[in-house]
């Protein structure tokens, strides 16, 4: 047989080429699809059981607000102590307030007091945060404390960066003010 002669037979009757004498259109195509459809479903599942177990995080929104931020020039008394003023808004679902930071001092640590900020008070590793209020830190109750403070300056600005659990960050200037004022 020629070339000529096979390529003829070929377009006469493709259905030779076959096995089992299908045509194989359908089923080829219905095999060629049935992997990614499979795989797809798998991955479908696989996503749904992340998103069930918590995985995929939480869809609560929460908003937060801090305003009134003051650091007060450290007292004679307490001179490597400089204590903050806030005010912390929480519009949305609980949050825990991780940690503070600033370029202008060392170490910054959650101090609550019971009733005197003349007591030493309880370090705190965290500040809770309430859903839908406002909390206001002061020596008088729960506060942050920068501890050696560098140069402050009153009336001027120190940048205060507020790590919250599920707010993320939020930065803010605290005015600096004279010893015992918000």
């Amino acid at each position: 047989m020629t070339a000529q002669q096979a390529a003829e037979a070929v377009a006469e009757s493709p259905q030779r080429l076959v096995p089992n004498g299908s045509h194989g259109s359908g089923a080829t195509l219905v095999r060629a699809g049935l992997a990614p459809v499979v795989c797809a479903a798998a991955l479908i599942a696989l996503l749904s059981a992340w998103v069930a177990t918590g995985g995929a995080g939480t869809v609560s929104r929460v908003t937060i607000k801090v305003g009134q931020a003051a650091i007060t020039l450290p007292s004679s008394s307490a001179p490597d102590r400089a204590a903050m003023y806030l005010t912390i808004t929480n519009l949305g679902a609980p949050d825990t307030l991780l940690s503070v930071r600033s370029p202008e001092g060392g170490r910054v640590i959650f101090v609550r007091h019971s009733g005197s900020a003349a007591g030493p008070g309880v370090v705190l590793r965290q500040l809770s945060i309430p859903d839908h209020a406002t909390v206001s830190l002061s020596p008088f109750g729960s506060d942050i404390v920068l501890q050696n403070p560098g140069s402050l300056t009153v009336g001027g600005s120190v940048p205060l960066t507020l790590t919250f659990r599920h707010g993320g960050r939020v930065t803010i200037y605290a005015t600096i003010t004279p010893p015992g004022t918000p």
